[in-house]
Parts: structure tokens; sequence; C-alpha cells
């Protein structure tokens, strides 16, 4: 049994020393109640629903396919999860997602009808934004400028040196009392930024979570994360940047970044990781951040306490992890869902993130390396001390006995046992 932080440590190195996968935490495939305590842990008591079906591929599909959903609540109170329904390719950016609605708490679905909901983060103005991702351009149709380098097999140019339309965030805005969305161009401001093209297309990517600040700004915690060096020379590693925008969200700007540092002890692969990506951050309630990041290895954590200029020193927590999800709910507790292999979700109770449950085990596994499921979720917070996570399972089996990928959603209960 781990019981220290020094401890999770050790065995954290040995399993990735010996390219091993972290063993399964505790099973909750379907409705359990369980009463967590442990030595060195947070106590908590968690309630898991039984999982409920929102879609279901109609034949086989290829990766990419019927994966990585999100969800959020509609104005008018009902439940939407969106989900991928084209190849996981630089050529399906921009397309649109498949789409289900609940208006029953989740308890069934259906494809929605007539006018999509309203929905989008509110701003202290009234205004809504969405971060949107166009299609991908050709670069033969583009005036890029000279290439700075390459970083992992992409092509890399400054964002300052770029053609304008390509220097922007794209999001769509309802202003304060409309109901209609408005496409925008916003601007952003990062003179070491860079962007990319890969396969003859040029991506304008914005990718993470956009949070309200208590002094009224918003802070987008992003990746891809690629910049030049203060000696200009191209950074060979992924970071998460973080920006700020006082105007709601018309421009954004550079606010300080999370660069890839790696522990040793916790990792002896890390020098060959190709760096930090897929951030999820969550303001606590002192008004610090916390930012949990994915690598190839380890998910790491990282915390500021000055709205993102500055970071602490990356601390690797799990042995794996892809596209951490971060929820605070209102009775204090934090929700920590990420995957791959499988989907797992952790508590931390202490208001900061710094001791963590084991891992509650959402999908069985079957095959080692993710087969069983994407490992993407999605949170969305259901009361002071619930929650909706959804997810995906590979080998979901049909009425008929077919076996066949499916978005599901769990809603979880959590109270503090301490």
């Amino acid at each position: 049994m781990i019981t220290g932080y020094a401890t999770a440590i050790l065995v954290l190195a040995s399993l990735l020393a010996a390219g091993k996968t972290p063993s399964t935490g505790i099973a909750c495939f379907g409705k359990e109640t369980i009463d967590y305590r442990r030595p060195g842990k947070p106590s908590v008591k968690a309630i898991f629903g039984e999982p409920v079906t929102v879609a279901i591929a109609p034949k086989a599909v290829g990766w990419g396919e019927y994966q990585f959903p999100a969800i959020e609540r509609w104005d008018d109170g009902a439940l939407h999860v969106t989900f991928c329904i084209s190849p996981d390719s630089i050529k399906s950016y921009g397309n649109a997602p498949g789409s289900m609605i609940s208006r029953d708490g989740g308890k069934t679905w259906s494809p929605p009808a007539g006018e999509p909901g309203i929905s989008g983060l509110l701003l202290p103005n009234g205004d809504r934004i969405v971060i949107t991702t166009p299609r991908a351009q050709p670069v033969a149709d583009l005036k890029l400028p000279k290439s700075v380098g390459t970083i992992q097999g992409v092509i890399v140019y400054r964002l300052t040196e770029l053609p304008a339309d390509l220097q922007t965030v794209r999001l769509d805005r309802m202003p304060k009392g409309s109901n209609t969305w408005t496409p925008e161009q916003a601007k952003l401001i990062d003179p070491q930024a860079l962007r990319y093209s890969l396969d003859g297309l040029f991506p304008i990517l914005f990718w993470g979570d956009v949070r309200v600040a208590s002094d009224g700004s918003l802070i987008a915690g992003i990746y891809p994360g690629y910049r030049v060096l203060d000696d200009g020379t191209v950074d060979p590693k992924d970071g998460t940047f973080f920006y700020r925008s006082t105007d709601s969200g018309h421009t954004w700007i550079i606010q300080g970044r999370i660069t890839y540092q790696y522990d040793l002890k916790a990792d002896p692969k890390g020098a060959g990781r190709s760096g930090f990506t897929e951030p999820a951050f969550e303001i606590l309630a002192d008004g610090s951040l916390l930012c949990v990041m994915r690598t190839d290895g380890p998910m790491y954590a990282s915390r500021s306490k000055d709205l993102g200029k500055t970071w602490s020193k990356p601390a690797a927590m799990t042995p794996n992890g892809v596209l951490p999800r971060l929820l605070r709910l209102g009775n204090g507790v934090l929700v920590l869902s990420s995957g791959r292999p499988g989907v797992q979700v952790r508590f931390a109770t202490d208001g900061k993130g710094e001791r963590w449950t084991d891992p509650f085990e959402i999908v069985p596994r079957t095959e080692s390396g993710g087969a069983d499921t994407c490992g993407y979720t999605g949170l969305l917070a259901t009361g002071p001390d619930s929650f909706i996570l959804a997810y995906s399972h590979f080998k979901h089996r049909t009425e008929n006995g077919q076996t066949r990928k499916a978005i599901l959603i769990r809603e979880v209960k959590v109270q503090r046992g301490d």
C-alpha cells in the first residue's frame, strides 16, 4: 500500500523504468457505493451511478470516431454531449461533431431537434464565447513566412510573421441580449509563440480550458505550445501556455508558461518525452491555479499564485494519463479524470490537489494500450457534491450482441469523509 509521496515516487519510477503501465485501481464498472478510507489518502464516500449509453456507433469504425466526448449544460437545462465522428487527423479539424441531448437528467438521449441550445462560457459582461477550431488550410493557398525549424515532425513559423488572419484566436461570440452566434477573430499577442503546418495543412488551434478569474479577466491554459527561445533557437519540447484577456476575449496576451521539466526520479525516461500537452487547470478557492498536464509518460502538476504568470516546478503525480480534466465541486472536492489505459477518476479533499485518492477505474480493461477506450473524458458538475463523467467504451455490447464503440456517462456523487 502506498502511504506517502516518497513511496509513491519510487513505485512510479519502477513502473516507468520497466516500461509497464500502472496496475488497475478500484473497480467501479457498475453501480457502486464506496466508503474510501486508506492511510495517507483523503477519505471520501463515492456513489457511482450505472453507466448510461449516449450514442453507439452504427458499425465498426476506426480511431477517432465515437471518441473524445465533451459534456455541457444548455441554458434550458438540457444536457449536451458532443463527440468526434471523424478520423483523428488534421484533415478532420473543423468537422461537425456528433451531438446528443438529454432532457431528463441524462437518463435518455436523442439527437438535437431544431435550434441548438444556448451554451458557452458566460462572461462578466453578459457575453458568451466558445473557442472554435476552423478547418486546416492548405499551405499552398497561404503566403507563409520562412519556417524557423521543425519540432517533432511539424514545421513551425513565428506567430508574429504570419499573415494577420493566421495570428488570431478563432471564437464565436453571443453578445449579451442576443441569441445569435457571430464568428470572431480575436487578437493573440505572444512574441515567442510558434504555429505549425503538417502534411501540407496549416491549423489554427487554441485548445484548452478558459476560466473566469475573480477579477473578471479570462485565463486560458492552452496547447499545443511551441515557442522560440530567447537566443532565437526553437524549443524542442512542448509546453503549456497561459494567456489573459481583460477585454472579454477580444484580445489574448501571453501571461506565463509551464516549460517542460521532468522528474528523473519519477520518470527515468523523462529526457525522451515530447513535453507537456493537453493541460487542464482549475482556479482553487484561494485564487491559485492548479494545472495538470499530459506527457507520453506520467501526468505532471504545477501551481501558480499570480494568475498564471509564474509556476511551481512541475511534479509527476500519476504513471499515465491523457487529456486530464479538473473540476472543483461546491463542497470543495476536486475531481480529476484521465485515462489510457482505461479511464480513471481521482478525488482530493484538501482544497489544493496535493493529496489524491487512488484511481477509481470506470472501464473494464481487456487489452493493454488503451484498446478499451480512448481515455478522453468530459466532466460537468450537477450539484455541490455531484458530477457527470462522459467517456468512451470500445467494447460496448449492443442489444443484439454486437461489439461497438459507444459514448457513455456516469453520474457520481462524492462526499468528504474527513
